[in-house]
Order: structure tokens, then C-alpha cells, then sequence
């Protein structure tokens, strides 16, 4: 185990998960710009003009900052929000279908195992679909090669998939292996899935207004430019490094915004969506593993 205290520093110069990469060239450009207004100061040229401070107030662009970060974050939590509950209704949905659909023939288990693994299916379209991928050999695994060869021509897998488990509990329901308040409880969670899927769906298709950003960006381009002409007179050969730091700052936070406003894709500071799918995975063959109690066709033998 790491100590407490070395863990924080470790984390404090860590490289990986951080805006570093994204903003150095910025920060390097900022501070070899103050770097020459301190040159031209030192000769004596009038480059102190403290009263640009004036310009853009520090409390207008800082809150202009919280705010498009709260609203990437809003973003972020809404989204692991969303497979939080795509991962409990997928747990809840599988444990019905595996306890109350009963089983007349030995054909019965097979399809309600598929029916099982086409829950898990639906996550994994759902993962692919939302990073705009196309479906591939992980889904191939979890259905019938038929299925898999019908959903690649799909425009809206995850959609496929829940038609399909759908047409399952209604197949069951007609042959009288579950009753209508089981089918009705069952659909109203498979319901859930689908809503589930359509607010990841709004997440991914409207980004931050496009004004917004580039405004943003605008004032922080023009703030950094103009601050050291106010502080050069203050901190001389300093100026440099002090607005390499402040343009660090106010990058980096604007870089962490745009880090996780689209929270579906691969980067460190994206939801951890291959980790998730295997998780409900796993929790689907641990449920297989066991023997519910209800009339099956052993109980008849």
C-alpha cells in the first residue's frame, strides 16, 4: 500500500489523466510572450499599462469558467448516471426472466439463457453505438450468428436488441410460461433501458453551444495577452513565469471541460463503459450458475 501522504504527491505530478498535454504549448507560448514584455520593459519602452486590468474583470471570466465547467460535469454525471441505472434495470430485468419464465422443454433454458445474454447485448450496443463504432466480434459472442449478421445492418443496434428481447417476453407470455403482470412488470424495466439509452443519446447530440465556446475562448485568449502589460511594472522579470502559471490555470480548468462533456469515449477521464459491460456480464453467468425454484420441465421428469 502507498502512503497516504506519498499517494498525494504521486497523484499531485501524475502526467496521465491530466490537461498537461492539452495545454503546454499555450502556457510555453503565454510565458515566452511575457517573457518579452519584460525584455521590452527593462528597455525602458512603455509596456506597463496596469489599468488593462480593467479590460476583462477576473471575476467575469472565472465565473464564465465554473460555468462551462459545472455544465460538463452536469454532462458527465448525467451519463454515469444513466448506465447506473442501465446496469441495476439490466440486473433486475435478467433475474425476473431467470426466475418466473418456466420452462416446459430443455429448448425453454437455452432461449432464455440467449434471452439473458441479449440484455447484456444491449449494453454493449449501447456502448458502441454512443462512441460510433460499429458492431464488432463483442456482440458476436452474445447472440445467435443470425442476429449478429441482422444487427451490423442496423441503423440503431441497441434498439434491435431490445425488439428483440421484447419479442421474447411476449413469445413467453403467449405460451403461457409467465402471466401479464410479469410481462407488464418485465416490459416497464425493458422500458427503461430504452429511456436510458435515449438520454445518452441526448448527452452525445448537443454539445455546448458553439457561441459559448468560442466567446470563452476569446476572452481567455484576450485576457492572458493583456495581462502581462498589467503586472510587468510589479514583477519585472517574474512576469513570465507568473502568466505561464495563471494561463495554466485558466486553460487547464477550461481543458477539463472539454475533457468530460462527452463522457462515452476512451480517454482516462471518460466513464469507464468497457469495465461496466463486463461487470453485467459477469453478474449474468453468475446468475445462470444458479437454480431457481420454480416449475420447470426437471420438476416435471
Amino acid at each position: 500500500m502507498i502512503p497516504e501522504k506519498l499517494k498525494w504527491w504521486q497523484i499531485a505530478f501524475q502526467i496521465k489523466g491530466s490537461v498537461i498535454k492539452s495545454t503546454y504549448k499555450r502556457v510555453i507560448g503565454f510565458g515566452f510572450f511575457g517573457l518579452i514584455v519584460s525584455i521590452l520593459y527593462y528597455f525602458k519602452l512603455p509596456v506597463s499599462q496596469p489599468i488593462l486590468g480593467s479590460v476583462i474583470p477576473s471575476i467575469v471570466l472565472g465565473l464564465l469558467l465554473v460555468f462551462r465547467t459545472n455544465t460538463a460535469y452536469e454532462r458527465f454525471w448525467e451519463g454515469r448516471k444513466c448506465w447506473g441505472s442501465i446496469v441495476n434495470t439490466v440486473r433486475n430485468l435478467a433475474r425476473q426472466i431467470w426466475v418466473s419464465t418456466q420452462e416446459e422443454s430443455p429448448v425453454d433454458r437455452d432461449q432464455k439463457i440467449a434471452a439473458l445474454y441479449l440484455l447484456v447485448a444491449f449494453a454493449v450496443a449501447t456502448k458502441l453505438h454512443l462512441r460510433g463504432e460499429t458492431v464488432n466480434k463483442e456482440l458476436e459472442e452474445l447472440m445467435q450468428t443470425s442476429k449478429y449478421i441482422k444487427l451490423k445492418m442496423m441503423n440503431n443496434p441497441p434498439l434491435e436488441v431490445a425488439f428483440w428481447i421484447d419479442d421474447y417476453l411476449q413469445k413467453q407470455h403467449d405460451r403461457n410460461c409467465m402471466n401479464s403482470y410479469q410481462l407488464i412488470a418485465m416490459r416497464e424495466l425493458l422500458n427503461q433501458l430504452v429511456d436510458n439509452l435515449g438520454a445518452c443519446e441526448r448527452i452525445l447530440k448537443t454539445p455546448i453551444p458553439l457561441a459559448y465556446t468560442i466567446h470563452l475562448k476569446q476572452l481567455l485568449l484576450l485576457y492572458c495577452l493583456l495581462l502581462p502589460f498589467q503586472i510587468v511594472d510589479s514583477l519585472g522579470w517574474w512576469t513570465g513565469l507568473i502568466v505561464a502559471l495563471i494561463s495554466f490555470t485558466l486553460f487547464g480548468i477550461e481543458a477539463i471541460g472539454l475533457e468530460i462533456e462527452n463522457p462515452f469515449g476512451y480517454d482516462i477521464n471518460d466513464l469507464p463503459l468497457d469495465a461496466i459491460c463486463n461487470t453485467m456480464k459477469r453478474n449474468i453467468d453468475d446468475l445462470i450458475s444458479l437454480s431457481p425454484s420454480t416449475r420447470s420441465h426437471t420438476e416435471k421428469v
